[in-house]
């Protein structure tokens, strides 16, 4: 293939998958500025490996791997100094009355406050829970037996339910 199909092939996949990308820089940051580097980093790791992709797994698998692996190695420990919280909101709810927007998105942001207190690997479960892979995908994209991601699975929706009370 020509250098610059593939250049395009690839801008297509970003743009079709782009709320993977966006999910996990919002649960993997905490400003705008953070999140708009996590974001350019995760680019250009996905087009530093494009290469390798074989296609034996969806595109959409193959990018969450990238995107948590570099969110969770070395650009996450430039960002564990950083204190502030910013949130906003990633996913366009559209609903017909405007407080039922304002309650929305209220629960959106306690929603997110709770799972921006868990560890880097619960909050890859929860992001790919939330987009709802299968447990055959979230063990190609964390390596963990679905046994295991069950019983986590489990602890997590624990963790979440104590810290949402606190709010």
């Amino acid at each position: 293939m020509k250098p610059d199909i593939i250049q395009q092939d690839f801008i297509q996949l970003i743009r079709e998958h782009e709320k993977i990308i966006c999910k996990i820089c919002y649960l993997y940051t905490n400003n705008n500025d953070d999140w708009q580097d996590l974001y350019q980093e995760i680019v250009l790791q996905a087009w530093r490996g494009y290469s390798n992709f074989s296609g034996k797994s969806k595109f959409s698998t193959w990018l969450y791997q990238v995107a948590l692996n570099t969110a969770i190695t070395g650009f996450k420990k430039e960002l564990l100094s950083k204190k502030i919280i910013q949130p906003w909101d990633i996913m366009s709810v559209q609903l017909s009355e405007p407080e039922q927007d304002q309650h929305r998105s209220e629960q959106m942001q306690e929603m997110y406050e709770a799972i921006h207190q868990l560890n880097d690997i619960d909050k890859a479960v929860v992001s790919l829970y939330l987009d709802e892979a299968s447990y055959e995908e979230m063990e190609l994209v964390l390596g963990i037996s679905a046994e295991t991601l069950r019983v986590r699975m489990v602890r997590i929706k624990n963790k979440l339910k104590t810290i949402t009370k606190n709010f």
